[in-house]
């Protein structure tokens, strides 16, 4: 068996509240939830590009570092259907659009242009059926993101930077690659479909 065969890749629906890692390094709160809960990994398995706790949906995961650079670089778009506080307008829409400034890691950063859009429905990917607030709080709106990059929180910060801080984060595309999978669900397969 060779090299490129021997690896194992997986695409897995990341849940609410689980971090995106296997050894929680964390010193507060020793009782996180772990990607190794939901499914029987193989050794050297690890996240590509990770969603932090809050965030839900679409990962892939590898035992090939280099399949993660790849995958990692801004040759692979990744499509985000975001839920935030208020009625989103064009202004916001052509804001996040043409690329804006926001904090990561205590520097200014300069987001590239990306495709910004509403979605009327909200999201149609599988999601689990979780309330994020109260209606009698305001109202709330969807919007998909697509960007090429992936910096700490980007797209919270793009979000809140136009003024509509992020309720609800869910990645639903990573290249040619759709949210298919319930929540939870992994699925392991040959190898990753990340045209764009």
């Amino acid at each position: 068996m060779n090299s490129i065969t021997a690896h194992k890749h997986y695409i897995l629906n990341k849940p609410y509240g689980y971090l995106s890692q296997f050894i929680n390094r964390q010193n507060k709160r020793k009782n996180k939830r772990l990607l190794g809960e939901l499914y029987d990994f193989a050794p050297g398995t690890m996240a590509i590009g990770r969603l932090d706790e809050t965030s839900e949906g679409l990962l892939f995961l590898t035992t090939d570092g280099k399949e993660s650079e790849f995958i990692r670089s801004a040759k692979v778009a990744k499509e985000y259907h975001v839920q935030v506080d208020g009625i989103v307008d064009e202004q916001a829409i052509t804001a996040l659009k043409n690329g804006l400034t926001i904090t990561v890691h205590g520097q200014a950063y300069q987001t590239k242009p990306c495709d910004a859009f509403l979605l009327p429905l909200g999201s149609n990917y599988p999601m689990a059926n979780r309330k994020v607030r109260d209606a009698r709080h305001g109202p709330t709106s969807w919007l998909g993101i697509v960007i090429h990059e992936g910096k700490f929180r980007q797209v919270r910060k793009m979000t809140a930077k136009v003024g509509f801080p992020t309720l609800r984060l869910v990645r639903v595309r990573i290249g040619d690659t759709q949210l298919t999978l319930g929540p939870g669900e992994v699925k392991e397969i040959a190898q990753f479909n990340t045209k764009s």
